[in-house]
Order: structure tokens, then sequence, then C-alpha cells
């Protein structure tokens, strides 16, 4: 009998040795698959801002005509905000404030480029923070890639404003193919070293993106992905001309199908290394689409550079499927300046009590805590147009020509001016607009004087719903001419 217990407790040793060799096998296999991340409790936080893309012209947005898979993947995987706008209606002020979480205004930065005759080249002020400042001040590694626009002197550079590496070009636009002798502003450069490249530029972005995420993995990251597709030039590739040799709008639908295509690499890589989950992912669009690259506002009235919805309301999701229940839709007020503040509460960093932000924390609305509108009143300024929106009420204003008032909840399109029926309505948001107005600076800088003669003709046609004869300085000098 004690022969039988001695062998019994053997077996019992060698069968427990064996799971323990059996855990430890496992184990080591867990980590020789460099695919595989812990999770991490902040989540990573990723900005795909494209460039003058039409409200209508994205699958999930409804378009028929654009083919955008992946973006629309991207959608069914988080919240569309249907209501959702920018803080300006052209490229560089609505990136400052997308930038900065507050209204551009608050630091002079209004008109369009970052400075304009004997300004010099002003870009964000100095004493103002980035989100970039905030996610490296939090141990977030950060990133901005693609199109800057905030300013091309030392002071400005991203890697003065917060961001680890910058892959991209500090001007407004350029070529999506290589140049032999580019000026500073138009070379594609990694920290300011010119990068020489050969084939597509939103393809190199998109491969950038990739090799961002393989190197930083196992750290949080801040990734400003800043396509500048789809801008003018229209130029894509050849292979995709050809896909669509017979699309209406062939250059659009080419550029717009390699930019999904890139935007998959990156949900694809994320997913790869099980980051999908805990990766916070804004995409948008700086501002509506542009009056040159054919694209579509829907049932939006305006385009990029006026105060109608077409220039300020963008296609715009939040996807996050750790926190966040995909396939929703969120009619509330919305704005890019709510960006900054959900990120903040997103990776639960505690804001420094002199930051101001004019954003809103989304994600209790997202997840459906909250409801209603995160803004009961939004604004917007350049030169001598302005905007404002309180509740369903827009009013838009032009110097020295007046303003009109529409019910958006009525009235999507603005055509009905209100004004003279809706007399408290009307004055209520003239008195807003004049008390934002005191809070914010004086613009540092202006524009050339024919854009804004032309912005001045565009907006005076619209509000009298009538037909715009000229959208850019060479044509205007055309028409008057012949006038």
């Amino acid at each position: 009998m004690t022969v039988f217990f001695r062998i019994q407790e053997s077996v019992s040793k060698a069968f427990g040795l064996f799971i323990l060799l059996l855990i430890f096998v496992s184990s080591c296999k867990e980590n020789k698959d460099e695919s595989v991340v812990k999770p991490k409790e902040q989540p990573n936080v990723i900005v795909i801002l494209i460039d003058d893309a039409g409200y209508a012209d994205f699958g999930f947005m409804g378009s028929q005509d654009l083919e955008t898979p992946n973006i629309d993947a991207l959608a069914k995987s988080g919240v569309v905000l249907t209501d959702a706008h920018v803080s300006a209606t052209v490229c560089a002020p609505s990136r400052a404030g997308l930038m900065t979480g507050k209204y551009q205004q608050r630091f002079g930065f209004e008109a369009n480029g970052t400075g304009f005759g004997d300004s010099g080249d002003i870009g964000l002020s100095d004493d103002v923070s980035t989100m970039a400042d905030v996610f490296k001040a939090n141990g977030y590694k950060t990133l901005a890639l693609g199109k800057w626009h905030l300013g091309a002197d030392k002071s400005d550079h991203p890697n003065q404003r917060g961001f680890d590496e910058f892959f991209g070009f500090e001007a407004g636009s350029r070529s999506y193919f290589s140049y032999k002798n580019p000026k500073k502003e138009k070379m594609l450069q990694h920290n300011s070293k010119r990068v020489m490249f050969d084939g597509y530029l939103t393809d190199v972005l998109g491969d950038q993106s990739v090799k961002f995420i393989e190197e930083n993995k196992a750290q949080p990251f801040f990734m400003y992905l800043a396509y500048n597709a789809v801008h003018t030039p229209m130029e894509a590739k050849t292979e995709h001309l050809e896909k669509y040799k017979n699309h209406p709008r062939q250059e659009l639908a080419a550029m717009t199908w390699s930019l999904d295509e890139n935007i998959g690499k990156l949900q694809q890589k994320l997913k790869a290394f099980g980051l999908a989950d805990n990766t916070l992912i804004y995409f948008l669009s700086d501002n509506g689409g542009a009056a040159n690259n054919s694209s579509s506002g829907g049932p939006l009235k305006g385009w990029k550079g006026n105060k109608f919805e077409g220039g300020h309301r963008v296609p715009f999701i939040v996807s996050w499927p750790k926190i966040i229940k995909g396939g929703q839709t969120f009619g509330g007020l919305s704005s890019s300046l709510d960006i900054f503040t959900t990120s903040l509460a997103a990776a639960n960093i505690k804001k420094a009590d002199d930051l101001i932000l004019d954003g809103t924390n989304l994600l209790p609305y997202l997840k459906g805590e909250k409801t209603g509108n995160p803004h009961d009143k939004l604004f917007w300024r350049k030169l001598e147009e302005a905007g404002v929106r309180i509740g369903d009420y827009k009013m838009v204003r032009l110097q020295d020509f007046g303003a009109t008032l529409y019910n958006l909840e009525n009235d999507l399109g603005e055509t009905t001016d209100l004004k003279t029926f809706k007399k408290e309505e009307y004055q209520l948001l003239q008195n807003e607009l004049k008390l934002w107005e005191s809070k914010m600076m004086d613009p540092l800088w202006i524009e050339e004087r024919s854009w804004m003669d032309v912005t001045h003709h565009i907006h005076k046609q619209l509000m009298q719903n009538e037909k715009v004869l000229y959208s850019n300085p060479a044509q205007m000098k055309t028409v008057l001419s012949k006038k």
C-alpha cells in the first residue's frame, strides 16, 4: 500500500511538472508572436483630416458614384455625426482651430494662408498649445503626416509644436508627384530633411502611417494624418484614371479611391497588431468641397470659402470600438473644436487650468449617456463674412450688404430668408455674434483683395438665391471685362 501511494505521489508530481512545462511553452510562443500587443489603458488617437472633400462624396454619406469601402467600414465601426462643422471654411484657419481646440480668432488666425503682404509669415501664435503639445507632455508619441499649412517659420514647424516626428510638407497644396527642385514649403520632408520619393503622394503618406504604427505599437501614440487629397491639383494614378475612364468625375473618383485604399492600409495594420479596438479615430474634411474639384455638397448650399452649410458642415466619423458602439448616427450640433477636448477625456488627461478650449467632450453623447446638442451655438468669421448658429437658426452676414436668417430644420438648403418674419430670433443671433466677436482678436493678416472680392460676390449671390457668376479672380476679370 505504501508503495502504491509513493507511485501515485510521483505520478502527481510528474503531471504537475508537465502542466508547468505546457504553460511555459505557451508563454514563450505568445512572447515570440510580435503581432500581439498587450492592451493599453490609454487609447491611441488618430485624426484623419482630408482636404476639400464634399459633404456627400462618400458611401456612408449617400454617394452613389464615388467608391469608399474602407472609409464606409470605419463609419460602420463608429458613429457618423450628421450635424458636424469645422471652425472655418478654408484650409489654414480650420486646421488652426482643430489643432488648438479653440476658435482660431482668439489668436488672430482668421484669414486663409499664414500671413499676407507686410505681415510676413505669422502662422500659429507662439503662446497657444496644440493637441500634440499636450499629448507629448503626457507620454504619447506624436506624429504629423501630410499637409501642415500652419506656418513655415522655424517656430511653427511641427517639431516645434509638439510633434516628435513630421513627415509631410508645409504649404497649403502641392503636386501628388515628385518635384525636381521644390521650394522649401512644397518639398516632402522628414523632420526638416528633404525626402525623395517615387510614385503617388497619397500612397507615400499611407505607407508612412503604417510604418509609424509598426514602430510605436507598444506605446500610446497620437497621429495627425492630414492627407492633401482631394485638394487640387486634380492628379491621380494612371491605373485609377483607367479604372474610372468613363466616370463623369474621373479625377475625383480616382483620387478618392487612392485615399480610401490608404485609409484601408491603416485599418488593417491596427487590426494586425490588436490595436483597433482601443484606437480612437476621427475622420473629417477640413472644410466643404471646393468649387474647382468636382466635389458635391449634396443637399447643402454653397462650398468651400463661404458661410453657407456647404462651406463648413463636413462628413465626420468618430470610432472607438472598445468604448463606443458602432453603427450609429448622431445628430447633435458638434464641431471639430470638440476633437481636442474629447481626446483629453478619452486619454484621461487633465486639462491645465490656463488652457482655453472651446470644444465639448463628445463621449457622453456618443455613448448614450447624454442626449441633445453638445453645442447650443457655433460661430464663423473670415474677414468680411460671418455666420452664427443657435439651435435650428442660422444667420449669414456680409459686410456692406446685410444678413439672412434660415431655419435649418425646415430649410437645410438655406433658401428662405426669415429675418422679416422671425425678428426676435434674428436679433438674438445678431447680438450673440457681436458678443462673440467682442471676445476675439482682430485678424493678424488679410487676403488678396481680388479673392476677397470674389468671396463677397459669391456670398451676395447666394444670399439672394442668384447664380454665382465667378468663383476665382481670373473668372471675375473675364466677367467684369465683358460688362
